[in-house]
């Protein structure tokens, strides 16, 4: 029988951790549904509780906050388990890895450099630190480095922030402005057309147009569609309370109500921040 000690030690830290991990991967004694999974199967997973985390973050609940910080910590160990298992890293060469990273990347803090710098300097000595890093993983290209797993919309926006880097923008939002108007015409004309796959090209370089608007106006935009998306459901839900308190549901009700009880909850929360 396996040694439970660690198992149970709840002030072991880590270590207990990493051995829960461990002990699930076990490919005698562990969980079936652990052992089955692999580096492809459980990104998903991981892409999902870091959103979770920036929604308990959002909606400032700390005590949710402290569980989905655990849940994003398990997909850590669990990549690295994996990892160790077929001899690529482990635990400790991950955090060695970024605790040197973060060390090199902040000389004003931890080498000689001088820390009287503004905080646009400091992003500009950043970049060049990032450059020579990607230089030294033959990253030669300007785009290069950009995850291909980020959401597309996240993506969209890193790609524009760093060809920007080098020149390759708009001078204002005006610019880009100009560009989303002309964007909607084509995508019109592509509708008006009934030319599904030329509409979802254009469809696509609006999406993209408005990631580059946001980096202009300094907003992130998957910050803005998410909380877009929380008072969608928070005006929704409104009005399916109102409809409930009128013995119906939304199916029982019609556009023209439903659309006349959208706009008392969007009335009744603007009087609340009055």
């Amino acid at each position: 029988m396996p040694d439970d000690t660690l198992i149970h030690d709840r002030n072991a830290g880590i270590e207990r951790l990493l051995e829960i991990m461990r002990r699930l991967r076990d490919p005698e004694t562990g969980c079936p549904w652990d052992i089955e999974q692999d580096f492809a199967s459980i990104a998903p997973y991981t892409i999902e509780e870091a959103y979770e985390v920036a929604d308990a973050i959002d909606r400032r609940d700390w005590n949710e906050l402290q569980g989905e910080l655990g849940d994003l910590l398990l997909q850590t160990v669990y990549h690295t388990q994996m990892g160790q298992e077929a001899g690529h890293f482990d635990f400790q060469s991950v955090v060695r890895a970024i605790s040197d990273k973060m060390v090199a990347r902040h000389p004003h803090v931890f080498g000689d450099e001088s820390r009287d710098k503004s905080a646009r300097q400091q992003t500009a000595d950043w970049e060049a630190i990032k450059a020579e890093e990607r230089a030294g993983k033959a990253q030669q290209g300007t785009l290069d480095g950009v995850a291909v797993g980020l959401p597309a919309l996240l993506r969209a926006y890193k790609l524009q922030k760093r060809a920007a880097r080098v020149g390759f923008d708009w001078p204002d939002a005006s610019h880009v402005l100009n560009k989303i108007n002309e964007e909607c015409a084509e995508l019109v004309e592509a509708r008006d057309a009934q030319d599904t796959e030329h509409a979802e090209e254009e469809f696509g370089d609006l999406l993209f147009v408005m990631a580059n608007l946001a980096r202009h106006m300094g907003i992130d935009p998957e910050a803005a569609l998410r909380r877009a998306n929380a008072k969608f459901i928070r005006r929704f839900q409104g009005v399916e309370m109102h409809l409930a308190e009128r013995g119906k549901s939304p199916k029982d009700s019609d556009l023209a109500e439903m659309d006349l009880l959208w706009n008392r909850v969007k009335d009744a929360e603007k009087a609340a921040r009055a």
